[in-house]
Formats: C-alpha cells, structure tokens, sequence
C-alpha cells in the first residue's frame, strides 16, 4: 500500500535482521535485498540448519553469514513468512506504525546531518569512512579526505595479546630475505614471537576473515550451478558501457567494505596510526577482493559469483576491458589452483593488506613488525595444515601480480573516467570514487 509520503522512504529504515540498509518490505518485514535472497532461499530449500555454537549468535552486516541457523531463527522471530506476500495491503494502524518509524529515522538522520559540518564529510555506503578524528579535529595527513571510524567493531575477539608470555622461538635476522615484501629500516631487527602469540594471531585473522565474508564458502559452492542463461548473458554484455562500468564499481564497493571491516578486527590494525590506517586501505583493499576472490571461482568452468549467479569472462564485455578481465580471471583460476583452506585464505588477506612497502606511511617500522608477525602466523599455519614446500614462496610471489591487477584497473578507470567524467561524478559510490579518485592517483601512487 504506497502512501503520499512516498513507499521508497522505507528504506531510511535498517534491515530488521542484519541493521544493513534496506530495500523494502520482504516477506512481511523490511530486510535488505542480502536477508530478503537468504530467506526465499531458506524457504524454497526447506533447509535444516545447525548452529555450531549456543544458538545465540549476534546477526548484524558483517556476521549474517557466520550462522545460517541463527539468521532464519532471526528472520522468522522478526515475523518473516512466505505467508506475508499473499497480502497486498496494510491496515490503518500498520500504515501509522510503519510511518511513525520512518519519522524517527529522519530525525535521527536530520541530527546526525546537523552535527557534522558540511564539506567535512564524504559521503559513505556504511558508515565506516568518517572526517574527524576522535577529538574532533580534522585529520592531518596526505590523505585526510579518507578516514576510517575507529571505533572497535562491536564483535572484537576477547582473547588478550598482552597476557600472552613470549618464550622466543622464531627469530628472523633482517636481510636472510624471509620478508621479501619487508623492507627493514632505521635499524630494527624482525620480531621474536612465541608460539602461542603465532597461534592467537592466527586465530584472530581467521575469525574476523569468517566474521566479514560476504558469503560463507558452502553457500557459494552450492550455488555454482546457477550460472547465467545464455539470454541473461547477452542482456549483460548489450548493457552500455557506463552502465555496465557503474554495476562493476557498485560490487567492488560492497566487497571493500567487508575488507575494511576485516582490517578492523585484526590485532594490531586498530593501534597503527590513523594516516597509516588509510594508506594501506587505500591501496591494498582492492588487492584483498581479488585474493577473496577465489572463494567465489569455481576453476571447472572458469566462472566467478557475480550479481547472484556464476559468470563467465564474456558477462563482462561490455566494460571493454578484456585484458583486465582475462587477467583477473587467470589470477582466481591459479589461486583457486592452490586449494587455500578458509585460514590461510585470511592471513594471506591479512599479509597483502598490511604492507611495509606502501608510499606514505607514517610508522613504517610498526607496519613493518605487523606484516612480519602476519607472515610468520602464515607460515605456523601451512606448516600445521601440511602444505607442501615453497607455497609459502608461491603466495608471495602472487602480491606483484595482485600490483598490477589493481594498476591495470586504475588506468582503464582513469580511461573510462576521460570519457564518463559525468557518470563517474554522479553515479559511482563515494567510497569507490574516494580509493581510486585522480586526485588519489596523483598524491598517493599505490606502488612505492
């Protein structure tokens, strides 16, 4: 039932189930479009799932895929039915309810609007990228237009580094070349780290990369299948090339954002200066998509999970970049080759992101002992998964590769952008525009 206030400001109300923005009423109840598939899914299966924990597990955006079982226990107890599609209209009260509810999002959002000073604030898809610091002031730093909310995510590990005793066992001299992505300055030698802080490392990488996956890895492989129909191929490929452009940017943006939600969460992210926070977002995030990636390949049929189905090189034709494509598609098909376990898929993930060698870092040493501590937790972990020798060798060798992947993509941006200026100023997300915006480009080369 559409009212004079307009059906579409709805969506200023959060998803019930998972708190991300909404896209209407669902099955009864408003759900972003995310909840809405996951439920109909649900629904059409008759799955019975299982929770591996106490049946209580927190379901918001960055930990809705974690527990399927608590997310349908969710979504029904909201009042989410197959039922509620069958009934076109609400009552008077419903409708009264409904707009009293959108009333008070407004406010909320007209208060927080007034707070913040205009011109200060980028615009952002998920309140991650904020323009002050903690005390108010603006940022000082070459890239102070970009700038992460730090406060802790609400579903931090509990576990305590600093109650973890070190007993040195793994001490790498700089120079043995171990760290080759390392670059050691002003003196300081590698890190000396126990076992047991290897161990909660890991640990902590593994569970905020299983907290901030968009998709859990058995959703993703029981819908390999569902590739796109030849007709469904053909309407992607005859999209105009902006369109098509702006599509591609909208799901890069949404995969960044659980990245960045992925940086958060790994100890020690958070204690890096706020500079150095944004530069290795900036320049790695992207890279950490590509390496997440593979988790949604499937190598069989070269295809990757795209705008809910598997598609293949030729759904993206008309961006007119099939050798990017190509490349991107031969960079999944050969990690993919590697079969990463779901852990050293994230502390691979964690290793790309945090990189020493990044122009403009503050703290380069701090950056540089984190990456450290990361690749010798990598290590622990092939090592206890009996991986072969040299894989070690292998990924690294794969971080020159992912480089010219995200440079490849930044030329045929800055491309598509001398011809588009308009779309790309008007249609692209903020925080797309915001990583890889000229003015970035020129201030901030991602290769130092």
């Amino acid at each position: 039932c559409r009212t004079d206030w307009g059906f579409s400001q709805i969506e200023i109300i959060p998803c019930k189930i998972c708190g991300d923005k909404s896209s209407g009423i669902h099955y009864g109840v408003i759900t972003c479009e995310g909840c809405k598939g996951f439920f109909r899914r649900s629904q059409q299966s008759n799955a019975a799932y299982s929770c591996p924990r106490q049946k209580n597990c927190l379901i918001d955006r960055t930990s809705r895929n974690r527990c399927q079982h608590c997310r349908l226990q969710k979504c029904l107890a909201v009042g989410m039915s197959r039922d509620a599609v069958k009934f076109g209209r609400m009552s008077k009260k419903q409708r009264d309810s409904l707009y009293a509810e959108v009333q008070k999002h407004r406010l909320q959002q007209a208060q927080r609007d007034h707070q913040q000073q205009p011109g200060e604030l980028h615009d952002d898809l998920s309140g991650y990228m904020d323009g002050h610091t903690p005390d108010g002031s603006k940022p000082d730093s070459a890239v102070s237009s970009f700038y992460l909310d730090i406060q802790p995510s609400p579903d931090q590990s509990g576990l305590d580094i600093n109650g973890i005793k070190p007993e040195p066992i793994c001490d790498f001299a700089p120079g043995s070349g171990f760290f080759p992505y390392c670059s050691f300055t002003n003196g300081e030698t590698s890190p000396t780290v126990s076992m047991a802080e290897l161990e909660h490392l890991a640990q902590n990488i593994s569970k905020s990369h299983m907290e901030t996956c968009q998709y859990l890895r058995e959703e993703l492989q029981q819908m390999t299948w569902q590739a796109f129909l030849q007709e469904e191929m053909e309407s992607y490929q005859t999209k105009p090339r902006e369109v098509m452009w702006q599509l591609c940017a909208i799901k890069i943006t949404e995969a960044i954002q659980y990245v960045v939600e992925f940086a958060k969460r790994i100890d020690g992210f958070m204690e890096l200066c706020q500079n150095d926070q944004i530069v290795l977002l900036k320049a790695g995030s992207l890279e950490v998509v590509f390496v997440r990636m593979c988790r949604a390949f499937d190598s069989q049929n070269n295809t990757v999970y795209f705008d809910g189905k598997y598609a293949g090189p030729d759904v993206f034709k008309s961006l007119g970049c099939d050798d990017l494509i190509s490349s991107v598609f031969e960079f999944g098909k050969n990690l993919c080759s590697m079969h990463l376990s779901e852990d050293e898929i994230a502390l691979f993930s964690a290793f790309v992101l945090m990189s020493a060698d990044r122009s403009w870092l503050q703290e380069k040493v701090k950056v540089e002992k984190l990456q450290q501590k990361i690749q010798l937790a990598l290590q622990h972990v092939l090592q206890k998964n009996h991986r072969e020798d040299g894989i070690l060798t292998k990924l690294i060798c794969k971080v020159s590769t992912l480089r010219a992947l995200c440079s490849r993509h930044t030329e045929k941006l800055t491309a598509f952008k001398a011809i588009y200026p308009d779309i790309v100023r008007a249609h692209f997300p903020p925080l797309y525009k915001e990583l890889f915006g000229s003015d970035f480009e020129q201030s901030m080369p991602v290769d130092g």
